[in-house]
């Protein structure tokens, strides 16, 4: 398997050139096709402004709008004239970003989205839960890009978050193009004793034969957590690796109606340090 066909996410803030650089030099390697997408939330005007002033509003907005997306097709069309060779396509869209995200992805390999940045004074355009929404409802892997930094699309040196549930095989089968090409690859196993998952008799074994099969070389070890927060694990264990990516799996439980996110995957999205790639 390799990616064929990579979607990005384009918005408004100042990360899009980071991870369009990333989806960029990831459609390099694979030789892959490009779909940049244009896609914000929805405009949500409260209730409160839904008089007279309404339809004001919503020319300023759709002018607005337009003339970002004109600044954001320029900055798109720049970026992958840097890339000789790779074969692009632009796209734009009237939806709901979630949406249309959401449904270009149904014909992608990967999608390329950019991790909430709570700091920023700059609106991306966005939501604050765009992220977490599309990683649990995206039928193809999800990679993000942290919101600091600057990252090389090489990942030669990848960390697997390990639990033997099925999103972190999914993420694993996800990420075997990109594992194929690092020169180390190690499995953490968090908590292997408390978990009800079917490790086996020596945790991480399996995934080890499994990924050898594959021809990556894999080094597996069990982990604590510190406080039984798995989530800061995965990150200081990342550190202390020098990890260039995380693979890790996307965990939900139910709330009411509505699904979130468990806390692992919680604090990866919120604090990771590097790209992340995960599967729900």
């Amino acid at each position: 398997m390799e990616y064929k066909t990579i979607l990005v996410h384009i918005d408004n803030g100042t990360r899009r050139s980071e991870r369009l650089e990333v989806a960029l030099r990831l459609a390099e390697v694979f030789n892959a096709h490009l779909i940049g997408m244009y896609a914000l939330s929805a405009l949500r005007i409260p209730a409160y402004a839904l008089s007279a002033s309404a339809e004001t509003l919503l020319e300023a907005a759709e002018q607005n709008r337009n003339e970002a997306l004109q600044q954001a097709r320029e900055a798109f069309d720049a970026a992958c004239q840097r890339y000789i060779g790779i074969e692009t396509e632009w796209r734009s869209s009237d939806e709901d970003a979630l949406e249309a995200v959401d449904t270009s992805a149904r014909y992608s390999d990967l999608v390329v989205v950019g991790q909430h940045d709570p700091y920023s004074d700059q609106d991306c355009g966005t939501n604050e839960r765009f992220v977490e929404e599309l990683v649990l409802t995206a039928s193809r892997p999800v990679l993000i890009v942290p919101y600091a930094g600057h990252f090389v699309s090489s990942f030669k040196k990848v960390l697997i978050a390990w639990n033997a549930s099925p999103p972190a095989a999914r993420a694993v089968a996800a990420a075997m193009p990109l594992l194929q090409r690092a020169e180390e690859v190690r499995v953490a196993v968090f908590d292997a004793e408390k978990s009800d998952a079917a490790h086996g008799e020596v945790p991480g074994a399996d995934l080890a034969l499994h990924l050898a099969r594959h021809g990556v070389k894999a080094l597996v070890t069990e982990q604590g957590s510190p406080n039984g927060d798995v989530g800061c694990g995965i990150l200081s264990r990342a550190a202390d690796f020098g990890s260039e990516l995380i693979v890790m799996g996307a965990y939900s439980h139910s709330r009411a109606r509505e699904r979130i996110l468990g806390g692992a995957t919680r604090t990866l999205l919120a604090s990771m340090t590097v790209p992340v790639m995960t599967a729900h």
